[in-house]
């Protein structure tokens, strides 16, 4: 599948100049990223494993079905990979479609092969916040609160929305960074849990001052998160 500037969806990248880096860099992508780039995924549950990238591509980061890179020369854009025989692409690429343009959600330029070029968002996820201790404005709440009903106005279902997959910029403004599963149909009650824990647990505890905790601490919470929630299903026989 390739998108055009006929497509609704897919965005002009900004100048004419722009556009000839953009096109440059889809050039590089298959001339230089993808014939050198060894990416494998072991386990559907696991983060896929880059075995081999070669410079001036960079690995951003690693989820369950594909990888990001970046290329030095263009920093503001992403590449994203998805692993061989891993689903997910035309699913990614069909919510890019129907989001269009937010200033929560990232913007996609191309996609062909089982790969998207996006726009680079910036800024920390809420999860790194709480380890860094930097300050989480409600702002930030209220930001993505209202980019996952934008999404809901598009006819999709905001899903796995947690604290690794939300950011907040250096401006505080709330980022919804990972969008992929916005197609599945089944409720998802993790933002609405998240946002608890910042009303019962964040403002009262932790907003008045800049205690960096430990990502075992933030990990003994995820997994007592799963753990009450398992039990929660089990007692209501959902």
């Amino acid at each position: 599948m390739i998108l055009s500037n006929s497509d609704d969806f897919i965005h002009n990248y900004q100048t004419n100049q722009n556009k000839e880096d953009l096109n440059k860099l889809i050039t590089s992508i298959y001339q230089e990223l993808l014939p050198s780039l060894k990416l494998s995924s072991i386990h559907p549950h696991h983060p896929v494993v880059v075995h081999q990238v070669l410079k001036p591509w960079q690995l951003l980061g690693t989820g369950n079905y594909a990888a990001v890179f970046y290329h030095s020369a263009s920093p503001d854009l992403v590449i994203k990979i998805y692993a061989p025989g891993r689903p997910g692409w035309s699913e990614e690429v069909e919510v890019y479609r129907r989001l269009g343009s937010h200033p929560a959600f990232s913007k996609c330029y191309y996609a062909q092969d089982n790969f998207l070029v996006l726009q680079r968002l910036y800024g920390t996820t809420l999860y790194d916040a709480m380890h860094q201790g930097l300050a989480i404005p409600n702002q930030v709440i209220k930001d993505i609160d209202l980019a996952l009903e934008y999404a809901r106005s598009r006819n999709l279902n905001p899903h796995d929305i947690h604290g690794r997959n939300v950011m907040m910029s250096s401006e505080g403004k709330g980022l919804v960074v990972d969008i992929s599963d916005f197609l599945k149909s089944e409720p998802c009650e993790l933002w609405s849990d998240l946002k608890k824990a910042y009303s019962w647990l964040y403002i009262p505890l932790f907003s008045w001052h800049r205690l960096p905790l430990p990502y075992f601490v933030l990990d003994l919470v995820r997994g007592s998160y799963r753990i009450w929630g398992r039990w929660l299903k089990f007692i209501s026989g959902t």
